[in-house]
C-alpha cells in the first residue's frame, strides 16, 4: 500500500482545504511530521484512517463516532467536511472520498439541518487516463478496502500508524494483556472457538454419560423394588466406570433367586387347592340339609297363616260378586255424570256472558240476543270506508310533521356549515403553522439525537474517571502499605538469618553423635560442643520469615500491578472525558436530553397535524356539498307540502259525518265490534245452556231404570258397589294369592325328602362355612404368593433386558466422552500431558509472538549496537499458565531479564523494533500486502544522539524495500537530520500544512 495524496477540508483543526503530497515526501524515504502541541499532527493520521475505514483510531473513535465532532470549529458554515485519499493498493490506483454527517444552515428560513454522511470510491483506468466510479455505498466501500488491505482498522492502526505508547505497554504487559492484543491482530478467535467447542462437547457428552448412568441406576432401583429389597445395588455413582457390569451382575443374581421362589410357591398352591375341594364338598352337603329343614318349617308356618285368613277370604269373594252386578249400571252412571258436568259449565258460561251485556238485554232469550248481534254487525260494516280515510289522514299528518323536522334539520345544518366555512381560512392557517413547527422540531430532534451519544459517552467516561481517581488513591495507599510491609518482612528475615548464622555452631553440634565423624572437621571426638543460648533461631523460624517476606513481596507486586492497571484506566478515561467536571457534564447531558425530549414531543404532533388538515379539507368539501343538497331539498318540500294540505282538507270533510258522537271513526268502530262480540257470545251461551238441561233430564231417567234391573234399591247403592280397575285388580290378586299359597303349602308338605330331612338333627352350617372359608383363604394366599413370584420373575426379566440395552447404548457414549475429554483438557491446558498448561489459542499466539520477537530482534540489535535481543518465553510463572512471556537478553551481562527493566530510551527503541517486527508479521499474516508507507508517532525525545543515529539508520534502511517512513515528533534535532518535512502550523483561524525539502 502506497499513499499518493491526501486532501483535507474542514476536518479537525484544519478550517480550510489542506493537501499532502505523499509522493514528494516518500521520495526522500524518511520524512518528518512536526508542529506545536495541538496543531493537528495526529489529525493528519486520523484523516488517513478515516478515509480508509470511515473511523478514527483508538479512543478517539468513541469521541467522534457520530462524525459531527470531526468537523473543524474553524470552518465556514457553508463548507462541508471532506477527506479524499489517493493511494495504490494491490496494484490498483484508488481514490476514496468520505464526507461525515454535518450540520449546515437551512436553505430556507432560519436554523440548521443535518445532512447524512457520503462516501465515493473511484479507480484510475490507465488505458483511458480517467477515473471511473465504483461505488457510493458505505458498506460496499468498507468491504472493498478491508478486503484489499487484508487488515481490520485495529490491525491497520497497529501496523501502519505505529503507536509507540501502545507497544511500550505491550512490553510491560502481562500474558493476558498480550494475549488480547495479539488475538485482535492475528484473529485467533477460531482457535478459541475450537477450545469452546471441545469444552461444550465434553460437557454435553459427560451429561449424556451421566444421563445414561442415571437411567441405568433408575432401572437398577426398579429391579431392587421388584426383587423385594433382596437385590444389592452397585456402589459406583453416575459417571464412574464399572457401573454397567455391577448392575448386570446384580440383575442375574436377582433373577435366579426369583425363579427358585416361584417353584416353591407352585407346590404350596397345589396342596391348598386339594384341601379347598374337600371343604367345599362338605359345605355343599350341609347347605342342602339346612335348606330342606328350613323349607319344611316354613311350609308349616304358611299353613297356619292360611287357616287364620279363611274368613277374610270368604268376605272378599262376596264383595267381588256385588261389584260384578254393579258393573251393568256403570254406563248409565257415567252418562248422567257427563250430562250434569256439561249443564253446570253451560250455566256458568251463560251467567258470565249476560253479566257483560249492556242494560236492556238481561232477560232476552237466545233468539233476541242473536238478532241484536246481527244489527250491530251491519252498522259496523258501513264504517269500513271511513276507517280507511281516517288512517290516510293520520299518514298525511305524520308526513307533514316529518317534512317540518327535515326543514328544521336542514336550516340547522346550513347555519352550522356557514359558521364553519366562515372560519376555514383561519383554521387552515393554524394547521399549517402547527405542521411547520412540528417539522422544525423533528429536524431539531435529529440534530440533538446526533449530539446525545457523544455527550453520554463523555459523561460515562467522566464518571469512570472520577471512580478510577478514587481507585488510584486507594491503590496507591495499598501499594505503599504493601511496600512498607515487604521492607519490614525482609528486614525481619535478614535479622533472623543473621541470628541463625551466629548460632549455627549450636545447631550443628545438636546433630553430633559420639564416635561418628564431625560434618565440619571430621573428628570422631567432640570434647566441647557448642550449646544453644537464649533466643536461638532455628532453620524453621528462618524459613517461616522467608516465606512471610516472599508473600509480602508477592502482595507488593500485585498491588503495584493493580495500581498500574488503574492508572492506565484513569488515563484512558481522562483522555476521553477531558478535564470537565462530572457534574457539569451531567448537567449538559440532562439539558441535552431535556431539549431532545421536548423536540420529540413537539415533533410527535406532525403526523396528527397532517391528518387533521386532511380531515379539515375533506370536511370543507362535505359541508359545501351538504349546503347545495339542502337547498334542493327545501324546494322539493315546499311543493310536497301544498299537495298534502289539499288532500287533508278533503279527508277532514268526509270524516266529520262518519265519527258521529265518538272521538274518531276508529273509536266508534271499536265500540261496535265489542258490542257485536258480546251479543254473539251471550246468544251462543244461552242456546248451549238450554240444550244441556234437556240432556241432563233424559240421563236421570235412564239411570233409575238400570239400577232397578240390576237389583239395587237406588242408583246411589249401585254407585257405592262399583269398584274401579285398581280396586278390582287388587281384590282379584288377593283371592288368587290365597289359592296359590294354599296349593303350594300342600305340595311342600307332601315332599318325601323334605319330610325326611325334618326328622334329622339340625345342620351345623356355620362350622362348614368356617372350614371352607379357611381353606379358600389358604388357597388365595398361596395363589397370591405364586402370582407375586411370577410377576417378580417377569418384571426382573423385563428390567434386565432394559438394563442390558442401557449398557449397550452407554458403551459408545463413554468411549466418546473419554476421547473428547482428553482433547478438551489438552486444548484447555488442564491435561497432565500438557506440562506447560498452555491453551490452544495461547499456543498459536506464542508461535506468532516468537515470529514477532525474531523479526524485532533484527532491528533491535542495530538500534542497541548489538546489546539487546528479544526472545519469546513459554516458561510457567508460579502456578499460572505459560506461553506469552517476552524477555530481553543483555549481551553485556549474558543474562535474560524482563522487558519491564529497560530504561526509558531502551524501552522506546525496543518497542519501536517490536512495532516494526509486528508490522512485518501481521503483513505476512494478512496475505503479504506490501506496506510502502509507515508512520511512527512520538517517543524519539528519550534517545541520546548516538542511539538516535542508530534508530534513524534502521528506519532509513527500510528504503531498501522501497518503503517511506513518516516520523511524528517534537524533537528539534530531527528537523536538522531529516530534510523532507511536513509542518503543521496552527493559528486563530485554524491549522495549515507546509511541505519542505521535497524538491
Amino acid at each position: 500500500m502506497r499513499l499518493h495524496r491526501l486532501d483535507i477540508t474542514a476536518f479537525g483543526p484544519f478550517g480550510g482545504t489542506q493537501s499532502v503530497d505523499f509522493d514528494a515526501l516518500s521520495a526522500a524515504g524518511l520524512f518528518l511530521l512536526h508542529g506545536p502541541t495541538g496543531a493537528g499532527k495526529t489529525s493528519v493520521l486520523d484523516a488517513v484512517c478515516y478515509a480508509l475505514y470511515g473511523a478514527v483510531p483508538g479512543a478517539r473513535q468513541s469521541v467522534s463516532g457520530q462524525g459531527l465532532t470531526l468537523r473543524s470549529d474553524h470552518a465556514a458554515p457553508g463548507t462541508r467536511t471532506e477527506v479524499r485519499l489517493d493511494l495504490t493498493v494491490a496494484g490498483r490506483r484508488l481514490e476514496i472520498t468520505r464526507q461525515p454527517p454535518w450540520e449546515r444552515p437551512k436553505k430556507r428560513g432560519a436554523g440548521t439541518t443535518v445532512e447524512k454522511a457520503q462516501t465515493w470510491l473511484r479507480e484510475y483506468d490507465a488505458t483511458t487516463g480517467t477515473w471511473k466510479d465504483l461505488s457510493r455505498s458505505h458498506q460496499e466501500v468498507g468491504e472493498e478496502i478491508t478486503q484489499l488491505l487484508g487488515m481490520s482498522r485495529e490491525q491497520f492502526c497497529q501496523v501502519v500508524l505505529l503507536p509507540q505508547g501502545d507497544f511500550a505497554r505491550f512490553l510491560r504487559a502481562d500474558a493476558e494483556t498480550r494475549g488480547r492484543l495479539l488475538g485482535r491482530l492475528f484473529d485467533t478467535q477460531r482457535f478459541a472457538d475450537v477450545e469452546k467447542h471441545l469444552a461444550d462437547r465434553r460437557r454435553s457428552t459427560e451429561a449424556r454419560v451421566r444421563d445414561g448412568d442415571a437411567a441405568l441406576l433408575a432401572v437398577a432401583h426398579r429391579m431392587q423394588q421388584a426383587a423385594g429389597g433382596a437385590m444389592d445395588l452397585p456402589e459406583p455413582q453416575p459417571g464412574e466406570p464399572g457401573l454397567a457390569e455391577a448392575v448386570l451382575t446384580a440383575a442375574a443374581v436377582a433373577r435366579s433367586t426369583a425363579r427358585e421362589q416361584l417353584a416353591v410357591a407352585d407346590c404350596r398352591l397345589a396342596a391348598a387347592e386339594t384341601a379347598q375341594a374337600a371343604a367345599d364338598q362338605a359345605l355343599q352337603e350341609a347347605r342342602e340339609l339346612a335348606r330342606l329343614q328350613r323349607r319344611f318349617a316354613e311350609a308349616r308356618e304358611r299353613a297356619e297363616r292360611l287357616a287364620e285368613q279363611a274368613e277374610e277370604h270368604r268376605r272378599a269373594q262376596a264383595r267381588r260378586e256385588r261389584a260384578r252386578k254393579a258393573e251393568t249400571v256403570a254406563p248409565a252412571l257415567e252418562l248422567r255424570q257427563a250430562a250434569d258436568t256439561e249443564y253446570r259449565a253451560a250455566a256458568q258460561a251463560e251467567a258470565r256472558a249476560r253479566a257483560l251485556l249492556p242494560d236492556g238485554f238481561a232477560d232476552a232469550g237466545a233468539a233476541g240476543l242473536a238478532a241484536a248481534a246481527r244489527r250491530a254487525a251491519e252498522e259496523l260494516g258501513g264504517l269500513d270506508a271511513a276507517r280507511r280515510a281516517e288512517r290516510r289522514l293520520a299518514e298525511l299528518v305524520a308526513e307533514r310533521a316529518d317534512l317540518d323536522r327535515q326543514e328544521r334539520a336542514d336550516e340547522d345544518a346550513l347555519r352550522e356549515a356557514e359558521s364553519w366555512l366562515a372560519e376555514w381560512e383561519s383554521t387552515r392557517a393554524a394547521l399549517h403553522t402547527r405542521i411547520e413547527a412540528a417539522q422544525e422540531a423533528a429536524t431539531r430532534a435529529e440534530q440533538l439525537a446526533v449530539q446525545r451519544d457523544p455527550a453520554r459517552r463523555r459523561l460515562v467516561a467522566a464518571r469512570q474517571r472520577d471512580q478510577f481517581a478514587r481507585d488510584t488513591e486507594e491503590a496507591q495507599a495499598r501499594a505503599l502499605a504493601s511496600r512498607e510491609h515487604a521492607v519490614r518482612a525482609k528486614a525481619h528475615w535478614l535479622e533472623l538469618k543473621e541470628q541463625r548464622l551466629n548460632g549455627i555452631a549450636a545447631e550443628l553440634a545438636a546433630r553430633l553423635v559420639p564416635g561418628e565423624p564431625c560434618a565440619v572437621c571430621g573428628a570422631t571426638e567432640h570434647p566441647a560442643p557448642a550449646r544453644r543460648g537464649a533466643g536461638h533461631v532455628d532453620r524453621e523460624a528462618e524459613e517461616d520469615a522467608l516465606a512471610a517476606y516472599q508473600r509480602a513481596e508477592e502482595r507488593r507486586a500485585e498491588d503495584e500491578r493493580r495500581l498500574g492497571v488503574v492508572r492506565e484506566a484513569l488515563a484512558a478515561a481522562t483522555a476521553e472525558a477531558g478535564d470537565t467536571p462530572t457534574d457539569r457534564l451531567a448537567a449538559e447531558v440532562a439539558e441535552l436530553e431535556e431539549r431532545y425530549a421536548e423536540a420529540r414531543r413537539e415533533a410527535s404532533g406532525l403526523h396528527a397535524a397532517h391528518e387533521e388538515l386532511r380531515r379539515a379539507e375533506q370536511e370543507r368539501e362535505q359541508r359545501l356539498a351538504a349546503r347545495q343538497e339542502a337547498t334542493v331539498r327545501a324546494a322539493s318540500r315546499a311543493a310536497r307540502r301544498d299537495t298534502l294540505e289539499r288532500e287533508r282538507a278533503a279527508l277532514e270533510q268526509e270524516l266529520t259525518q262518519a265519527r258521529g258522537d265518538a272521538e274518531s271513526v276508529a273509536a266508534r268502530a271499536a265500540h261496535l265490534e265489542r258490542r257485536t262480540a258480546l251479543l254473539t257470545e251471550a246468544a251462543e251461551a244461552a242456546r248451549a245452556a238450554e240444550e244441556s238441561a234437556a240432556r241432563l233430564k233424559d240421563a236421570d231417567g235412564r239411570l233409575a231404570e238400570a239400577a232397578f234391573r240390576a237389583g239395587f234399591d237406588t242408583p246411589q247403592d249401585a254407585a257405592a258397589a262399583l269398584l274401579d280397575d285398581t280396586a278390582h285388580r287388587e281384590l282379584q290378586r288377593r283371592l288368587d294369592a290365597w289359592q296359590t299359597e294354599e296349593a303350594a303349602v300342600r305340595a311342600v308338605l307332601a315332599e318325601a325328602d323334605t319330610a325326611a330331612a325334618a326328622q334329622r338333627p339340625p345342620a351345623d352350617l356355620a362350622a362348614a362355612e368356617r372350614a371352607a372359608a379357611a381353606a379358600a383363604h389358604r388357597v388365595r394366599e398361596a395363589a397370591s404368593a405364586r402370582d407375586a413370584a411370577a410377576r417378580r420373575c417377569a418384571e426382573l426379566d423385563r428390567l434386565s433386558a432394559q438394563a442390558a440395552d442401557c449398557a449397550r447404548r452407554l458403551a459408545p457414549l463413554r468411549e466418546e466422552y473419554d476421547r473428547v475429554a482428553r482433547l478438551a483438557a489438552l486444548t484447555a491446558g488442564t491435561s497432565a500431558d500438557n506440562s506447560r498448561r498452555m491453551r490452544l489459542e495461547s499456543y498459536v499466539l506464542a508461535a506468532r509472538l516468537e515470529q514477532v520477537a525474531a523479526a524485532a530482534t533484527v532491528r533491535l540489535r542495530r538500534m542497541s549496537s548489538g546489546r539487546y535481543t528479544l526472545v519469546h518465553s513459554d516458561d510457567r510463572t508460579g502456578r499460572g499458565r505459560s506461553g506469552l512471556g517476552l524477555h530481553v537478553v543483555d549481551a553485556w551481562t549474558g543474562r535474560e531479564r524482563d522487558t519491564a527493566t529497560l530504561s526509558g530510551g531502551e524501552t522506546f527503541f525496543a518497542s519501536l523494533a517490536l512495532a516494526l517486527g509486528l508490522a512485518d508479521v501481521v503483513t505476512e499474516e494478512a496475505g503479504g500486502i506490501r506496506l510502502d508507507t509507515l508512520f511512527i508517532d512520538e517517543g524519539f525525545g528519550s534517545l541520546d544522539d548516538q542511539t538516535l543515529d542508530e534508530v534513524l539508520d534502521v528506519l532509513d534502511s527500510l528504503r531498501e524495500r522501497d518503503r517511506s517512513v513518516g516520523i511524528v515528533s517534537h524533537v528539534p534535532d530531527l528537523r536538522r537530520r531529516i530534510h523532507a518535512q511536513l509542518e503543521v502550523v496552527k493559528g486563530r483561524s485554524g491549522s495549515v500544512l507546509r511541505q519542505r525539502g521535497t524538491g
